[in-house]
C-alpha cells in the first residue's frame, strides 16, 4: 500500500514538472508577442526589423524575470 502510494506521488510530481517546464517556453512566446503588439502601437514609426525588435523584448522579458 505504502509503495503504490509513493510510486503515485512521484509519478505526479514529474508529471507536474513536465508540464511546468513545457508551458515555460508558451508564456514567453506569449509575452514577446504581446511586447511587439505593444511597441507598433505606442511607437510613432512602425518597426521596420521585426527580427531586432523580437530580439529587444525577449532581453528585456528575461531581464525584468
Amino acid at each position: 500500500m505504502k509503495n503504490k502510494k509513493n510510486i503515485l506521488i512521484v509519478i505526479f510530481i514529474i508529471s507536474g514538472m513536465y508540464f511546468a517546464l513545457s508551458f515555460k517556453d508558451h508564456n514567453l512566446k506569449r509575452a514577446v508577442d504581446a511586447c511587439l503588439a505593444g511597441s507598433q502601437k505606442l511607437s510613432e514609426s512602425k518597426i521596420t526589423d521585426l527580427k531586432e525588435a523580437r530580439k529587444f523584448c525577449e532581453d528585456q522579458i528575461k531581464k525584468n524575470k
